[in-house]
């Protein structure tokens, strides 16, 4: 199975897919950690990134594809994968699509977790004042939201002309969020 998991920040998706990758037994794989894992590997495609990230600027769409094709071609990926946290825009949709189809390991579901912004709002700054976090003002959290529905929430229109969107409620307890996604993966909580 593979699965591509969306939703704005705050809506849950990486509590999600890290809850699914324990269910289902799949790899998580999350750009992030592709690109940390990277630049301490010291491998050709982390130094390349690294004097970008040193210098301050975003790493470019053809060092992160390339990273992904490198990590999605790995025997552990051969039975599926959940992607979280990539595609970021429809170009990068349509890239991963591309690279999907040349491995051979097509996308089988994208999941969007929908939730209000204004619940959101509140997690985060929960969130914020129970770990201390500064960065996660109001405002800061509403710009992030304005960003992802300006560049990101295309990406979930693109995977509904597929025909391969799902919208999940991003709302009630972790545990019914899982059991809604569960579901439309026709899985049930005694499921292997």
């Amino acid at each position: 199975m593979r699965i591509v998991i969306l939703g704005s920040p705050g809506s849950g998706k990486g509590t999600q897919a890290a809850l699914l990758v324990e269910r289902l037994g799949l790899p998580h794989i999350s750009t992030g950690a592709l690109l940390r894992d990277a630049v301490k590997s010291g491998s050709e495609l982390g130094l390349r990134a690294k004097s970008i990230i040193d210098k301050g600027e975003l790493v470019s769409d053809e060092i992160v594809s390339a990273m992904l094709e490198e990590r999605l071609g790995q025997a552990d990926v051969a039975g599926g994968f959940i992607l979280d946290g990539y595609p970021r825009n429809v170009a990068q949709a349509k890239s991963l699509d591309v690279m999907l189809e040349r491995i051979g390991q097509p996308a089988d579901e994208a999941i969007h977790i929908d939730i209000d912004p204004e619940l959101i709002v509140a997690r985060i700054a929960k969130r914020a004042k129970e770990e201390g976090r500064s960065d996660d003002t109001e405002e800061t959290v509403r710009n992030r939201l304005r960003v992802y529905e300006e560049q990101t929430a295309p990406v979930a229109d693109y995977y509904a002309e597929r025909g391969l969107l799902t919208r999940v409620l991003g709302e009630g307890t972790i545990e019914e969020i899982l059991q809604r996604i569960l579901s439309i993966l026709s899985l049930n909580p005694g499921d292997d």
